[in-house]
């Protein structure tokens, strides 16, 4: 052989037979298997007991091992070893009848066998460097295996038709669905929530299937019919002719992100108080109201309410009463607006805007104050304090009194004024200042 390409490896063997052992360190030599260093590459030991301390106490590349020792028989004797050194790769050395149970031994970890007595210094030194090659590609796939189910993020490997062959634990954990229970099992059939549509599943499919890979965010369920949103990336595998042979998800389960984008998004749109619309969120749903009013040539009325006497109750209470009276009053105002599509908002203090975003005709805002201005009549009990107090309403109706946002807004505020100028507790209409200036 040429001693370029010799390798330096220690090899320990555990063999009772003397003359055995003998044949084995002659054909390592004849094999090519330098010595390290300036030490022996073969180590014996005639005895298990003996090679698990040999193994302990300087670890070996590779070891030899006869199933048949005077300590140790069979199975227990691979277990054994495995059990003090489990990356030390095992080559089992066994008689001529023992092929049934050399088997056996590579089930049990062994990395190869070779039948004592039949073997040379090639198939020696072939068998020694394909376990050692082959103990580095099971030690980088127990590495990679150790990596993945590791992992935060659940992931998939499905053949062509999205049927699962594998997941990791952390799938299990964001699905609640066990490796057994999702083996063999189509993906959709087990996460689909019904909450994306066909075209959805189509568009992905057809960019995964023309080899790219998709990302994306979708709702899934649970095993326990729960629905979670679900950060996905979807990347084909191909084999050397580039054809699609399997699909690797990995998938993160985004729920607490979504909830907690959900929450500032509605308190950058709440009062903080009230939890009612705010001004920004009243303007937008205006607007909307407006161009769907252009589009059906409908009315629709906007109330600018502001409290009476409430500076008092807080000079004399307190601004913690006073906000629990406004938590109140917000309530009571939400039950005297007839549609879903109505919305209640508090501009701030004791300001708030009902708009009606749909109304047949002036006379419909008429009611909704009338049931606004009743709701307030009657005294707020907080804690031990029974408290009384009143509205002023101005109201501006689309198109009579103004065809934009900021117009109508501002011309109800306008006809609220003429409420408390005409004593509070009542409502006017934009339309009645123009009258009395003669307009």
């Amino acid at each position: 052989m040429n001693k370029s390409v010799r390798q330096r490896i220690s090899i320990l063997v555990i063999e009772d037979d003397p003359g055995d052992f003998g044949l084995i360190q002659a054909n390592v030599r004849l094999a090519g298997l330098r010595q390290l260093g300036d030490k022996e590459p073969v180590f014996w030991a005639p005895t298990l007991a003996q090679g698990v301390a040999a193994a302990a106490a300087n670890k070996p590349d590779v070891c030899l091992l006869d199933l048949s020792l005077p300590d140790s028989a069979g199975l227990a004797t691979v277990e054994a070893m495995r059990a003090v050194a489990p990356d030390v790769p095992i080559i089992v050395l066994t008689g001529q009848d023992d092929h049934q149970l050399a088997e056996a031994a590579l089930h049990a970890g062994a990395q190869d066998y070779l039948v004592k007595g039949q073997f040379q210094h090639d198939a020696l030194g072939r068998a020694i460097r394909h376990a050692l090659v082959r103990q580095k590609l099971e030690s980088r796939l127990s590495l990679f295996g150790a990596a993945l189910n590791s992992v935060a993020n659940g992931i998939l490997i499905t053949d062509v038709n999205a049927t699962i062959e594998w997941a990791n634990p952390a799938f299990t954990r964001m699905t609640g669905f066990s490796l057994a229970e999702a083996l063999g099992v189509e993906v959709g059939e087990l996460l689909n929530s019904g909450k994306q549509d066909a075209q959805f599943y189509e568009r992905m499919w057809q960019t995964i299937l023309a080899g790219r890979v998709w990302s994306g965010e979708l709702l899934n369920r649970r095993k326990d019919g729960s629905v979670y949103a679900e950060a996905l990336t979807i990347s084909p595998v191909t084999n050397s002719a580039g054809r699609i042979q399997h699909f690797v998800a990995i998938k993160q389960d985004i729920s607490e992100r979504k909830a907690s984008e959900e929450r500032i998004q509605h308190l950058a749109h709440h009062d903080q108080l009230t939890d009612l619309p705010n001004r920004a969120l009243l303007s937008d749903r205006l607007f909307q109201a407006l161009a769907q009013a252009r589009r059906d040539r409908g009315t629709l009325a906007l109330m600018f309410l502001d409290l009476d006497r409430l500076k008092p109750v807080n000079d004399t209470l307190g601004h913690d009463i006073g906000d629990l009276l406004l938590k109140e009053v917000a309530l009571r105002l939400q039950a005297c607006v007839p549609r879903g599509s109505d919305t209640v908002s508090r501009l701030g203090g004791d300001e708030f805007v009902i708009l009606l975003a749909q109304i047949d005709k002036a006379a419909d805002a008429v009611v909704v104050a009338g049931k606004v201005l009743a709701a307030l009549k009657h005294p707020f009990t907080i804690g031990p304090h029974h408290i009384h107090i009143s509205g002023s309403i101005g109201i501006a109706v689309y198109p009579q009194h103004g065809d934009e946002v900021n117009g109508l807004l501002k011309n109800a505020d306008t006809a609220m004024y003429l409420a408390k100028k005409a004593g509070r507790n009542c409502y006017r209409f934009f339309r009645e200042i123009a009258e009395t200036a003669g307009v």
